[in-house]
């Protein structure tokens, strides 16, 4: 919020209000009348040689500890470990590292989403399994999800039927192993509720 004055340039018999402010407004002091600066998110980004902040990522240069060269981090904003590390190439002194530029940025950031979008999607495989078996007569889709918590991870087995309704649905071991033979040995077996114990 900015504050807005109505009235006179003396400041007598005039309200002081707030107003939204936009990202170039200037917001007013009613104690000064120095003008101060309102945070604009441009203000936010860095574009210095060995570091970029912009988009929700920072890309660091960094003195490799495994040689003499140099490697590049990037961090996507909120993290607490980095997103990708690697290689950074060196400058033209063959003892600096190569300074950081806009195409070099993006290039890394687009890496970056990359690698992380992909590490999801394995954990997200990883912790839904299903398989789909045939038992008798019936076509069977068996899943386990894991809820892989630090200090009591669980997972629950279930079986859905043709029309995804719910056959069975057990807590298991987080260490089960969901293959073919497993589904349709629990499947054969009535849905044991000692399924994966």
């Amino acid at each position: 919020m900015c504050l807005r004055f109505e009235g006179d340039a003396s400041g007598a018999g005039g309200l002081w209000g707030s107003i939204p402010c936009s990202s170039a407004a200037i917001a007013v002091c009613p104690i000064s009348t120095k003008p101060l600066p309102v945070t604009d998110p441009e203000s936010e980004k860095i574009q210095e040689p060995r570091l970029w902040h912009d988009a929700g990522w920072t890309a660091s240069v960094i003195k490799n500890e495994d040689d003499d060269g140099w490697a590049v981090v990037m961090t996507k904003d909120g993290a607490a470990e980095p997103a990708l590390v690697g290689p950074w190439t060196m400058g033209r002194d063959k003892k600096n590292p190569k300074p950081l530029d806009g195409a070099a940025f993006n290039t890394l950031v687009k890496t970056a989403s990359e690698f992380v979008r992909r590490s999801e999607q394995q954990l997200h495989a990883s912790l839904h399994q299903s398989i789909a078996v045939t038992v008798g007569e019936a076509r069977i889709t068996v899943n386990l999800d894991i809820e892989p918590d630090e200090e009591n991870p669980s997972a629950v087995l279930s079986a859905r039927g043709d029309g995804d309704e719910l056959l069975a649905e057990v807590r298991v071991a987080p260490s089960f192993k969901l293959s073919r033979s497993s589904a349709v040995a629990w499947a054969e077996g009535g849905f044991a509720k000692s399924a994966g114990r």
